[in-house]
């Protein structure tokens, strides 16, 4: 049996997630054969997964997305490096209740990357996702060398409110080392960068953008794409994924963009791991209509399904239909809440919970 699920957010890591499944698998089943996978689709948790892989976590100080320092990790195995955006830029850098929708940069997933190129990666995966900032990755490309200047030649300040000054776009700096890598830009979005559909209109409001901002923002960043010369690229898949920072990447770096899971399912190497399997227990924190656009279960089952293995899911919440659910190739899914609807004591008893309920698909499963 493999368990290959994501992080259940705000409760459990996907590490711990396979840890208490296993558990309560164990406890009705002690000599089932169990191997663990935890899995992520890019965003956060994806750096834990590429660890629990067996890739070796770093650390590294960088610039947080209010200019402080944070410290932030990155997996590396051989020339391979994964990089998890939210990491140097995400919400978790904030203080509660703190915003800065305007100012905040990406600058640390700049450095972070520098970091990655020096430890010798040719190959990156960056799971971008959680992010604080709308700077289209302005921040990440100065971090790597580009200039971004306004109509007095000075740099432009950090954040997406003040491209709308911006003049001119010099990515002639970057870093060399990026000309023989390979970036590849791990999302579960494939929004555009402007527009209703966009990195502001979108996903602004979560970060604290008012109305106002969120118009400013999509002019900031429409400014953003023509002067860096390539404004047909933001209508690209993937181009307003996490505050526009696809838009940077996949122009400024020439990243290639891969629905998140698919790339990690690549790199935590889940084919041999699947192959060794005879049913799959996959599973997020809710199992909704989101799940059903590119998360890390839907990723999983769909590769299970193509090799005629069977899915279980487990989650926290469960809001999709039987239908849906083997639509998307899980036969059945088990949810905490069945066992305790109250949401407080469900996040705050998830691992207990998951055990019991990991027992009880045991049951199921595998009768006596």
């Amino acid at each position: 049996m493999l368990i290959a699920a994501d992080k259940f957010k705000g409760s459990l890591t996907a590490v711990q997630v396979a840890e208490h499944v296993e558990a309560g698998l164990r406890s009705v089943a002690p000599g089932l054969t169990v191997e663990a996978l935890p899995v992520a689709d890019g965003g956060d948790g994806t750096v834990d997964a590429a660890v629990a892989a067996g890739f070796e976590r770093r650390t590294r100080t960088v610039t947080g997305p209010l200019g402080t320092p944070v410290e932030a990790v990155y997996a590396v195995r051989g020339d391979t490096a994964v990089v998890e955006m939210a990491e140097a830029s995400g919400l978790r850098h904030l203080p509660p209740g703190v915003f800065a929708p305007l100012t905040a940069t990406t600058y640390g997933t700049g450095e972070l990357l520098r970091a990655a190129l020096d430890a010798g990666a040719r190959t990156i995966v960056l799971g971008v996702g959680g992010s604080a900032t709308t700077d289209g990755g302005a921040g990440m490309l100065t971090a790597l060398g580009a200039r971004l200047l306004d109509s007095a030649g000075q740099p432009v300040s950090p954040g997406g409110g003040p491209l709308a000054g911006l003049a001119t776009a010099d990515l002639s700096g970057l870093d060399p080392r990026l000309a023989q890598t390979e970036v590849v830009l791990a999302s579960d979005v494939d929004n555009p960068l402007l527009g209703p559909k966009g990195a502001a209109a979108v996903y602004g409001p979560q970060k604290g953008a008012s109305p106002v901002d969120v118009e400013a923002l999509d002019a900031a960043l429409g400014r953003f794409a023509e002067a860096l010369g390539d404004p047909r690229a933001a209508d690209a898949p993937g181009a307003g994924a996490a505050g526009g920072i696809g838009y940077g990447a996949l122009v400024g770096l020439r990243a290639t963009f891969r629905p998140g899971i698919e790339v990690l399912l690549d790199v935590l190497g889940f084919a041999p791991a699947l192959a060794r399997a005879d049913l799959v227990i996959t599973g997020e924190g809710s199992l909704d209509e989101q799940t059903l656009h590119g998360k890390a279960p839907v990723g999983v089952a769909q590769a299970a399904r193509a090799s005629g293995i069977s899915v279980l899911a487990v989650c926290g919440r469960l809001a999709l239909s039987e239908e849906a659910l083997r639509s998307a190739g899980i036969s059945r899914a088990y949810a905490l809440s069945d066992l305790e609807p109250d949401l407080a004591a469900c996040i705050a008893d998830a691992g207990p919970l998951l055990e019991r309920l990991a027992a009880t698909l045991a049951r199921d499963t595998f009768p006596l």
